[in-house]
């Protein structure tokens, strides 16, 4: 197998971005990383407007956890990138979007750079270097980037579609 420096610039695109969306889900599932837990991701999820939302939060938590594991090791990378997308929406909506762009505000610029390159990489495929060629089922194309698109803001509406329309307590630091 020849490796690439495009396959090589892929990598270095997946495995920081996969790690660090791990470490996000790490935060809410298991408090790891200066995070709250279940306890306070439920909490913060409750403020967001959430039903039951230690539920919320422990959804949450996997789907970040789940699709920063698919991305950083290439694996089922459509599927992993729709979950990412999916996540980043919600994020980008419920606790990001009145913040405006900027991240030193809370606002949405980091969910943006995340969900666009896994839509990116979702067009693009993992590179030789990921399980999915290593398995012999890389899928990538315009046609897969457009369905991981549209399975991740699917998602996306329907858990945004649950909040209550009235919240009353925005959090500090939601995500």
């Amino acid at each position: 197998m020849k490796v690439t420096a495009e396959d090589m610039g892929v990598l270095l695109l997946r495995v920081p971005a996969g790690l660090l969306l791990m470490g996000h889900g790490a935060q809410k599932l298991f408090g790891w990383f200066g995070g709250g837990g279940p306890e306070a991701t439920g909490e913060m999820m409750t403020a967001l407007g959430y039903p039951q939302g230690r539920l919320m939060g422990l959804a949450a938590g996997l789907g970040e956890f789940g699709s920063g594991a698919g991305i950083a090791l290439g694996a089922a990378t459509p599927l992993s990138s729709a979950g990412l997308i999916a996540t980043m929406t919600n994020a980008t909506v419920s606790a990001h979007l009145s913040k405006g762009l900027w991240a030193q505000h809370g606002g949405f610029e980091y969910p943006l750079v995340l969900a666009t390159g896994a839509a990116s990489l979702a067009v693009h495929g993992p590179g030789k270097l990921s399980v999915d060629a290593m398995l012999g089922c890389e899928r990538k194309g315009l046609a897969w980037g457009l369905a991981a698109l549209a399975l991740g803001l699917g998602g996306a509406a329907a858990v945004l579609a649950l909040r209550h329309r009235n919240t009353t307590t925005t959090p500090a630091e939601p995500w």
